[in-house]
């Protein structure tokens, strides 16, 4: 289990690192040279790419052609949208309202007209929106690229992915799944789904910061960000890190074992049962629908999320707002509003996620330090009161 001196809840933002990622990156960087050469030392680095691409591959249902490693998973989905776009593969977009920052960023950042997907109150795409859309675009004549998550990073809802395929079935419609939180945990098959391209990182799922991979189907194999010296067989510029590649590859041939929802939602359980004992009219988002057995996205009505973030952090918990990548932002999260969620209580919405890392000891001293959290929150507002 992990060292940390916290007890860490916040998976969606980052997994600790495993100990089978940590040994083969400590063991690639000291080996020499760059993968791309031709002599012993290169080719050395190349097989150790080329092992964790087959993991990468294996555990997204992927044939191994189809991995081709970025520097992250925003990278990824920059290189996806940006990229078709560029290449005039698709003239309009029609985006997920809860999408990543990431996606919504690239997409904004391209100047093809966008369409905006609603979400429903349980926190799922809107399928009769995207299906306007669709209409839409079929009788102008227009070729869509459709950019969804497979699970939404702050509420934990699992998409309707394949319900996304079959209304596409038939269609030159381009879908973008962004699989980041999913990857790992929850089922996929690339090669015989309806996906044309999907995002994954690695230190989601207990690999390291840095790196990350588009899955492409062969007839987007030419969509490129970085132009480059033919690294990913042309597709992405740059020598390749092979000591955080084969890091990510150790955490995907982990994965089956150490990601184990069964205990994860145990965990979950547990928590959302120790918030309700202890907030009663606790809100949690997304109740109604799939979600990830690791994620639970709640609201603690009248206790501003900042104030519960830093008295949480002063007990040694760490829980988070929302999307890390978002830190430092002003207002609610963009997610909730789609959902039709009040600022109020929004404004109280945390989100506590569980990994490989945890025990239930760890959600025992989640529980104290809500406690106490909750505790001084009472006095501070006596104390108010007879001022």
């Amino acid at each position: 289990m992990s060292a940390s001196p916290f007890v860490y809840l916040d998976h969606c933002a980052s997994s600790p690192l495993l100990p089978v990622a940590r040994q083969i990156i400590d063991t690639v960087l000291d080996m020499p040279g760059n993968p791309s050469s031709v002599h012993g030392a290169g080719r050395a680095l190349r097989a150790e790419i080329e092992r964790a691409r087959d993991h990468v591959a294996l555990l997204a249902g992927a044939g191994n052609a189809r991995v081709v490693f970025t520097g992250s998973a925003t990278e990824a989905l920059t290189q996806a949208i940006a990229g078709t776009v560029r290449a005039g593969m698709a003239t309009r977009m029609a985006i997920s309202r809860g999408e990543h920052k990431a996606a919504i960023a690239a997409a904004q950042s391209c100047g093809a007209p966008i369409e905006w997907i609603g979400l429903t109150g349980d926190g799922r795409i809107d399928l009769n929106d995207l299906a306007r859309f669709v209409r839409l675009a079929d009788g102008a004549g227009e070729r869509l690229l459709i950019a969804v998550h497979q699970v939404n990073n702050e509420t934990g809802v699992i998409q309707p992915i394949e319900e996304i395929g079959q209304l596409l079935e038939d269609t030159p419609h381009i879908l973008l799944v962004d699989a980041v939180q999913g990857f790992g945990r929850v089922p996929f098959e690339f090669d015989s789904g309806r996906a044309d391209m999907v995002a994954i990182s690695a230190h989601k799922i207990g690999g390291p910061v840095g790196v990350g991979a588009l899955l492409v189907k062969p007839e987007f194999d030419e969509v490129r960000l970085i132009p480059g010296g033919g690294h990913e067989k042309g597709r992405r510029g740059g020598s390749q890190s092979a000591a955080m590649i084969a890091g990510f590859g150790a955490a995907a041939a982990a994965a089956p074992e150490v990601q184990d929802l069964a205990r994860f939602g145990q965990l979950r359980q547990k928590a959302a049962a120790v918030i309700r004992e202890l907030v009663p009219q606790a809100v949690f988002f997304g109740a109604d629908a799939p979600r990830l057995a690791s994620v639970l996205c709640f609201a603690l009505p009248g206790l501003a999320n900042s104030t519960a973030l830093i008295g949480l952090d002063l007990e040694g918990v760490c829980v988070s707002a929302g999307s890390a990548c978002s830190s430092g932002k002003t207002g609610n999260s963009h997610v909730l509003d789609a959902m039709g969620i009040s600022d109020d209580l929004a404004g109280s919405a945390l989100r506590l996620s569980v990994g490989w890392s945890n025990t239930e000891n760890h959600i025992e001293i989640f529980a104290g330090a809500l406690k106490n959290v909750l505790d001084r929150q009472a006095v501070a507002h006596s104390s108010t009161q007879v001022a």
